[in-house]
């Protein structure tokens, strides 16, 4: 085995434990730290390509040996989980070595034999439990020795709530906790050096370059960016890069805004057929169908639901959610989040609240109405959270929630908020999915740094949408946007028929749709067998689906004429979607899918947890001389104030705030709080217990948040000094613009 067995960080509960085999190094405040000794990654580079909404990304690590002897260093770094990974190559002294895509226990294999024999060797392999974390190693890296790594790979560009396309190259991974008596073999449990963000010892440089036949409107960072350049008059491509000296002390974010609303669209790509007789998903064209639908607004019939909000209360919540934006910490969003959803769902439905850490705990014994009391009473325990219920566990309250009996008529609507900061992340992904007809599930990424591989596995494997989190520009959209969706009525029967010439037939590879949402991108992949008919010849391809008893659909008409490309994007975003849905993991994917997964992975040079990329560099005159020293790489770790960092990953073993932790074979649900009786149906409203003063604490500046959480449950306001300030009139103002009957209405409650 690659992995070295050391320390296992359970960073989470409390900021303290870890298991006992033995004593890292550490700072006074706590931070792993390897001394003197030089790092051997200097800098890394990126170039983007966006063309409409895919993202080609070439990202190159060099290092350089500036020691007396061979080292072998290990690069632990973040992905979004949708990224297609399918090509990883080394240049040494001017010579190219392109990886092959292997078995991953094959290339675990090559990758010792290469270092017993003192060879240079290059491995690079995706986590075990997650999607979103990958490891560089390089062994034997001879003294004085500079080598460039280069990794490539394509992904979709998810859409936001206002249509903006949104690209992130994470670079903030944090510590994950690990249960007691999980398993070691993963990249995140080594013993990979940490250091704040500003200390990183490597530069960083991005360059972007983004096409659209919309147009483009602007683009916007997070991090210091060049201004926009266009690179033509039509301003359908445009450039930026980032500034020069950038660290990679953040994760780096473009919002890109086309001129023009998206339109459905269709490319066909060219298979390999024609230059390489190969088999498998490669062969064949591919098509790749991107759907805008145009779902009508419609109200459902009746407004209900079972609204069940889980939110994380383990101790790195406690954490800034980016170093941008110290001054709120995750909690403090989640809750800020959670508060506006609170106060927007529908009167009549059913409503509970969990925090879960080590243990968990639920507002009511069951869910409650929803009512103006009720609403009133979860708003006061909301301000009450903290994050001290020790480490992220989050299984048990899916398990209780999961097993609750269902209320006749409120199907149930899950909405998680995390900063996603647990190793089991497949383990979790499984449990809501084997649960995935019992709810939908929205889910909520807080902070930089939180798990692509959990916030989005939970949502797509349960019918709901995903968002993140990371500052407050578009938290209040994002929120509400996600309330919306589940407030939706139900699309049914939805499926994709092909108009295609006799003699070509189109399979589909995209997992069976049973979501659809308004203002929703719906992509879709198939592969074109057959025979492929003459350049100016066309198909069509139609979405249907049912809403309340109506039947729509939509139409998109292509050209059959396949494109080459080099990188075979569609093929692999294709061979991407499929692995989504097969592959949980190398050691939780089920037998029948592990075989099918390995094809599909290796046939399309697609990385999956069953294989990784390895390369031997074999044209060395002579072996690699000396003791072989190891070097890892620090990563970057998103950590508040100083004095919280001891909490990360020093001292004893601290119990959480809770008394109460179920065992996770026999949850039963618990209630912290005393319970509480309501007259649902007929009570007499109390004032808003939020006052202006408290608005402008939680919510700043942002007066219609502010505004939203004075509101009552059944979406009235009272007309008192609260209001009058936050709309910028006088109280007497106010009164005036309200009618005579609605004032006496008030009056006499």
């Amino acid at each position: 085995m690659v992995y070295k067995k050391h320390h296992c960080y359970q960073t989470d509960e409390q900021h303290g434990h870890r298991s006992g085999l033995g004593s890292p190094m550490a700072l006074p405040g706590g931070l792993l730290t390897r001394g003197e000794e030089p790092v051997p990654l200097k800098s890394i580079s990126v170039t983007l390509s966006i063309r409409e909404f895919v993202a080609g990304v070439s990202a190159t690590l060099n290092y350089e040996n500036e020691e007396e002897v061979p080292l072998e260093t290990f690069f632990v770094f973040p992905m979004d989980e949708d990224s297609a990974v399918y090509s990883f190559e080394a240049e040494i002294d001017g010579k190219k070595i392109k990886a092959e895509l292997k078995d991953k226990r094959k290339a675990h294999s090559i990758y010792e034999s290469a270092l017993s024999n003192r060879r240079q060797a290059f491995l690079l392999e995706e986590d075990r439990y997650s999607r979103d974390v990958f490891c560089c190693n390089v062994g034997n890296l001879h003294p004085g020795s500079k080598v460039a790594l280069t990794l490539k790979y394509v992904q979709e560009l998810p859409l936001e709530a206002d249509g903006t396309l949104r690209y992130v190259l994470p670079a903030v991974l944090n510590p994950r906790y690990c249960r007691p008596g999980s398993s070691e073999d993963s990249c995140l449990n080594m013993k990979t050096p940490v250091v704040p963000l500003e200390e990183l010892p490597y530069t960083f440089s991005m360059i972007a370059t983004i096409s659209s036949q919309h147009g483009i409107e602007r683009i916007q960072s997070n991090c210091p960016f060049s201004p926009m350049e266009y690179l033509g008059d039509d301003k359908t491509s445009a450039q930026v890069s980032l500034t020069e000296g950038h660290k990679f002390d953040r994760d780096v974010e473009l919002l890109i805004y086309y001129r023009e609303k998206h339109t459905p669209s269709v490319a066909v790509e060219m298979g390999q057929a024609k230059d390489n007789p190969v088999d498998g998903l490669m062969k064949d064209p591919s098509v790749m169908v991107c759907f805008y639908p145009n779902i009508p607004e419609v109200e459902s019939p009746v407004i209900c639901g079972e609204f069940v909000f889980l939110m994380d209360r383990s101790g790195s919540m406690h954490c800034p959610i980016s170093k941008q934006d110290k001054s709120q910490l995750r909690i403090e969003a989640a809750k800020e989040t959670l508060i506006l959803l609170l106060k927007s769902l529908p009167i009549g439905c059913y409503f509970n609240v969990y925090g879960f850490g080590t243990s968990y705990e639920a507002f009511f014994p069951n869910s409650v109405k929803y009512t103006q009391q009720t609403m009133e009473e979860a708003l006061r325990r909301v301000q009450l959270m903290r994050a001290d219920l020790g480490g992220t566990e989050i299984l048990t309250p899916l398990q209780i929630i999961y097993g609750e009996p269902s209320i006749p008529g409120h199907p149930l609507q899950l909405f998680i908020f995390t900063d996603g900061e647990v190793t089991d992340t497949f383990s979790v992904i499984n449990e809501v999915r084997r649960n995935r007809t019992k709810h939908r599930c929205f889910s909520f990424g807080i902070g930089e740094g939180a798990s692509t591989s959990l916030i989005k596995g939970i949502a797509r494997v349960a019918g709901g949408t995903s968002e993140f989190i990371t500052g407050k520009a578009r938290m209040q959209s994002k929120a509400l946007s996600a309330l919306k969706r589940a407030l939706q009525p139900a699309v049914e029967d939805i499926s994709v028929s092909w108009d295609l010439p006799r003699g070509l037939s189109a399979k589909m590879l995209s997992p069976e749709q049973t979501v659809l949402y308004r203002g929703q991108r719906l992509i879709i992949y198939a592969l074109l067998s057959g025979t492929m008919p003459p350049a100016d010849t066309t198909g069509e391809v139609c979405l249907k689906y049912m809403l309340q008893g109506k039947s729509f659909e939509n139409r998109v008409t292509f050209s059959l004429q396949p494109k080459p490309d080099d990188n075979f994007t569609i093929h692999r975003l294709a061979a991407k979607s499929f692995l989504q849905t097969k592959d949980m993991g190398f050691r939780d994917t089920p037998a029948k899918d592990k075989k099918d997964v390995l094809k599909v992975s290796i046939d399309c040079g697609v990385i999956s947890s069953q294989t990784a990329f390895i390369a031997v560099n074999k044209s060395l005159n002579k072996p690699v001389q000396g003791p072989l020293a190891r070097r890892d790489v620090p990563r970057p770790i998103l950590l508040g104030a100083a004095s919280m960092i001891p909490r990360f990953y020093g001292g004893a073993h601290s119990k959480p705030s809770s008394s109460y932790s179920p065992p996770a074979s026999q949850p039963t649900r618990t209630n912290h709080y005393p319970s509480v009786s309501y007259q649902q149906d007929d009570y007499k409203p109390c004032r808003p217990m939020i006052s202006k003063e408290m608005c402008a604490l939680v919510f700043g500046d942002n007066h219609l948040v502010q505004l939203i959480s004075l509101q009552n449950a059944d979406g009235s306001w009272y007309p008192d000094e609260n209001l009058a300030g936050i709309l910028g009139r006088s109280l007497e103002d106010l009164l005036a613009a309200i009618p005579v009957k609605l004032l006496e209405r008030e009056t006499t409650m």
